[in-house]
């Protein structure tokens, strides 16, 4: 079973957030005029055989709620057996950050939090997340976010690995870490801090795999590198079909591919 682990359920509010007008303009893709039903998902990752999906809501600084929390408990609610969610918190005020991240994982069953640096301009060593960070390592659920340029309309320096995530671990060693979309151009620093820091991992989300670099590639192969990185798609931006198409290209072998597809988003998010 193959296992998605940066996936959205689109709201209205979501689709037509002007910050993804460039990734629409790539894609092709029209913002939500009407609300859509989980089945539509559901039926998109049945179209590649993907089995199950970690839901990440969304909230932003000004705007608020793209995504709430109690949205995607309910998709998951509604479908156990398909779906996890990933908490989304209001940065800004730390504390209400931390109540709303306990919630989501004790009365909700999340199974981490995802914080994407660009959307607040606030690089993961900014005073904020610290209370964050804690909280997620006394929960024992790891903290996902984003690395490398952004697609998005907003400025890509929050994404670097290193220094941030790289400093991050180092004051947060027991801290679990899911660096999504590669890391590209930066995806070498990527690497070295995967490498580096035990409980540091990447994920493929936003690269088609024939667009996964070659060094990321390459890591996979090795005996470490190939425990550390897990599949992703950022749907609904990339589709689950168009994600995995020419995976057979990569040359990975049965046991790599399984640690990549499955294995290790279970170990990582304790997905039983």
């Amino acid at each position: 079973m193959t296992i998605d682990v940066w996936m959205q359920h689109p709201t209205v509010r979501f689709s037509g957030h002007d910050m993804f007008d460039s990734l629409r303009r790539w894609t092709g893709q029209q913002a939500l005029t009407d609300e859509l039903p989980i089945e539509f998902t559901l039926a998109a990752m049945d179209q590649a055989e993907v089995g199950f999906g970690l839901l990440s809501a969304w909230h932003a600084p000004r705007e608020g709620t793209l995504i709430s929390n109690d949205e995607v408990a309910a998709w998951v609610a509604a479908h156990p057996d398909r779906f996890a969610g990933l908490a989304a918190v209001d940065l800004a005020k730390p504390m209400a950050a931390v109540r709303e991240l306990r919630r989501a994982v004790t009365e909700l069953g999340f199974k981490g939090l995802r914080v994407v640096p660009w959307l607040w301009e606030a690089a993961p060593t900014d005073r904020r997340y610290y209370p964050l960070y804690a909280t997620c390592v006394e929960l024992g659920v790891p903290f996902c976010t984003q690395v490398g340029h952004t697609g998005p309309l907003r400025p890509s320096e929050t994404g670097r690995p290193i220094p941030y995530i790289d400093q991050v671990a180092l004051d947060f060693p027991e801290l679990v870490i899911v660096a999504g979309h590669i890391g590209y151009p930066w995806t070498e620093e990527m690497i070295a801090v995967a490498r580096k820091h035990e409980n540091v991992y990447i994920d493929t989300s936003a690269y088609t795999s024939r667009r996964i670099p070659s060094e990321l590639v390459s890591y996979m192969k090795t005996r470490s590198g190939s425990h550390k990185v897990l599949f992703g798609t950022n749907y609904p931006m990339i589709t689950h079909p168009a994600a995995l198409e020419g995976l057979d290209e990569l040359g990975l072998d049965e046991a790599t591919r399984q640690l990549y597809l499955h294995d290790n988003a279970a170990r990582v998010f304790a997905l039983g």
